[in-house]
């Protein structure tokens, strides 16, 4: 064997599933190989067959899926003749995986410890380095107190946090391929690039080859040599990563990149790009292109012909007849307006010296810290902070789902409501719903989609018959919900088909304000893009609120007319979007803005904080922020808290620099990702 072999190749790949006595194939000649040390992109909207083809890579089919035709070589070899044995032994040493939703890979109940000690264990190690070897591994992936977190069960940790111990453990066995889907979706910003910069460590360091499945364009750039483009279970395009980011000839690709918040593309100038229509039918036998129904430069040649893969030069094809016009289409909603305003000036929300307290073991620890914000009519405020600085604790003292500390208030329309959910009127219940994060945890697996938000419906407003069937349609509809998914259960449903349920959900009542806990963050880029023009459009029409909690910062910054900065359950900057990401801003502002990626490849130069994130059992006197703060000026960011000082036009700043000294955002670098 010789260096020139790949270490995986796909060769003529076909991918089919038996359902209800029908064979329906998902996954059509695909193509590709990933040499030694490369890593390979692919990207697409869900359900094109990005996750089949990871798990066709490494035999992890369901039962009812089956490999009618073509070769998966794993370093020449054809996987698909592996027996068993061999099979277990390429999976242990020198393939792993971490999945899109980490609550499925981490078994619910065995403690988080031995879960990541296993993996050593089935290493060979001695038994006696396998704890060290755990709190090691969970330490590189910027996990607090880990031994703490060994103690727990996954239940026990936010999405992002198991996330992490995912990595962790796929990490642990150095292996020669590891594909990634979706690896990246539950983290904030700085752990995500501390994370990517550990992937990248370990790929030069193991010369390791990497399959990156994301919907994170942005992170596709920073990491990629080469990325492939699937839709509808073909490749419709595939080159160097920054030629087709660069100079796109699918009009797929090119609708996927113009999909994007971009700089100084806010919701009050213009809606985001969507792409029109709908995937076909996994399984559909489609004529012709398979992007046609949903193509501006479709004419009878395109649904006569599968266009051949052109060769467009160096590596880059495309399946496109017009290719050559790739990049010069329009979609119908490149120029129309949205018509947004800012919020009406009436407070709708307010929080006044809001903090939650836990207690664990003993100990308590208060992950939310004196918070006073308000929210205007029609308007909405961004919430952004890594995992553990209380953004989802902040939203479920909102909702009454867990109560705020005695001495706190939280008003709506200037009453107070009670802190905990079972005591507020049906009327403050209608008016406060929020989207989670994990929509598998919100979703009744029993039901149907039509159940699901006809329940709802019926709770609510009090709708029956023909016109709760009538607001059914119009709500799924809305969030780019085909009519053939009504009757499927959550467990048919790829992850954004089912976060997409739990937003039309949380419209059923026509709400005041919606909490909004990474609404998007299983989506993919065109239907996020879809989804964020819905919240506008109902925004506009309605004046609905919106708290939106996000680890997207270019999302952020799109959709937010304030914006909110979290640490360790305190408010660190709170100002109008624009200000915020311009500056002057916070130095922990600043870490999260310059931790993003972009398409373009033109990044900020990243600030990299010092330390790992203080348990918030255990947090820092004085400024709580001075432990990692690469602009610390003193003891006195040891021992003085300091105030939220206004820099001007009611944007303020919790920090001891003066604000002339304060950091600002290059104005030529894009933020968006």
């Amino acid at each position: 064997m010789t260096d020139l072999v790949p270490t995986l190749k796909l060769e003529d790949l076909d991918v089919e599933y038996r359902v209800r006595g029908k064979t329906r194939k998902v996954l059509r000649g695909i193509n590709l190989e990933i040499g030694r040390g490369e890593c390979y992109g692919l990207v697409g909207e869900s359900g094109c067959g990005k996750s089949t083809a990871a798990y066709a890579v490494l035999r992890y089919l369901p039962r009812n899926g089956a490999v009618p035709r073509g070769r998966v070589l794993i370093n020449g070899e054809d996987m698909l003749t592996f027996d068993g044995g061999r099979l277990r032994e390429l999976r242990r040493k020198s393939v792993a995986m971490v999945y899109q939703d980490p609550g499925k890979a981490l078994n619910p109940s065995i403690r988080i410890g031995r879960q990541v000690e296993e993996v050593f264990e089935l290493l060979g190690q001695p038994k006696g380095e396998w704890r060290q070897r755990a709190l090691d591994i969970l330490g590189k992936v910027r996990i607090a107190d880990p031994a703490s977190v060994m103690e727990r069960y996954p239940h026990q940790l936010s999405g992002g946090m198991q996330q992490r111990v995912a990595i962790a453990m796929a990490l642990a066995s150095e292996p020669a391929l590891l594909v990634l889907d979706e690896p990246t979706t539950g983290l904030d910003a700085t752990v995500e690039a501390d994370v990517l910069d550990l992937i990248a460590q370990l790929r030069t360091e193991f010369d390791t080859s990497i399959l990156f499945i994301s919907h994170n364009l942005g992170v596709i750039a920073r990491m990629c040599d080469r990325v492939g483009v699937l839709y509808a279970g073909r490749l419709v395009e595939q080159g160097r990563t920054s030629e087709i980011f660069r100079n796109p000839r699918h009009p797929y690709t090119v609708g996927l990149l113009r999909c994007l918040p971009q700089r100084g593309r806010s919701k009050a100038v213009a809606p985001l790009v969507t792409i029109p229509g709908f995937l076909p039918t996994a399984g559909a036998d489609v004529v012709g292109c398979v992007f046609a129904e949903r193509c501006p430069l479709t004419d009878e040649r395109c649904r006569r012909e599968d266009p051949p893969a052109y060769d467009v030069g160096e590596g880059h094809f495309s399946r496109c007849h017009y290719h050559d016009r790739a990049a010069t289409l329009t979609f119908g909603s490149e120029n129309a307006e949205t018509g947004a305003s800012a919020g009406s000036g009436r407070r709708i929300l307010e929080l006044t010296d809001v903090s939650r307290t836990f207690g664990r073991g003993g100990a308590t620890f208060r992950a939310l810290n004196d918070v006073t914000l308000d929210i205007m009519e029609g308007e909405t405020l961004g919430i952004v902070g890594e995992s553990g600085s209380g953004k989802t604790t902040l939203a479920r003292a909102v909702l009454g789902i867990v109560p705020a500390d005695d001495g706190g208030t939280i008003r709506l329309d200037g009453k107070a409501v009670a802190p905990m959910l079972k005591n507020r009127s049906q009327a403050e219940v209608k008016a406060l719903q929020i989207v989670f994060q994990n929509p598998d945890s919100a979703l009744n697996r029993s039901h149907t989609v039509r159940r699901m938000i006809g329940r709802t419906i019926s709770l609510l407003t009090g709708l029956a018959g023909a016109a709760k069937t009538s607001r059914i349609v119009e709500l799924t509809r809305a969030v780019r919900l085909a009519d053939r998914y009504l009757d499927l259960r959550p467990r048919q449903l790829s992850g954004g088909l089912k976060q997409r349920v739990a937003i039309a959900r949380a419209f059923s009542g026509d709400p005041r304000v919606v909490v909004l806990d990474e609404p998007t963050s299983a989506l993919d880029v065109s239907v996020q893009a879809a989804i964020l023009n819905l919240l506008v459009e109902l925004q506009t029409a309605q004046k609905v609120s919106y708290v939106f909690i996000s680890h997207d910062l270019g999302v952020v910054r799109y959709l937010s007319d304030r914006i909110a900065v979290l640490y360790l359950g305190r408010l660190m900057e709170v100002g109008r979007a624009e200000d915020v990401f311009s500056g002057p801003h916070h130095p922990y502002t600043e870490a999260l803005l310059s931790s993003v990626p972009s398409v373009d490849g033109v990044h900020r130069e990243r600030v990299k904080l010092n330390g790992e994130i203080p348990s918030a059992m255990r947090p820092p006197s004085g400024c709580v922020f001075h432990t990692r703060c690469v602009r610390k000026i003193g003891s006195i960011c040891e021992t003085e808290q300091p105030p939220l000082n206004d820099v001007g036009g009611g944007h303020v700043v919790r920090c001891h620099i003066p604000a002339a000294e304060l950091p600002r955002a290059p104005d030529s670098v894009p933020v968006a990702g």
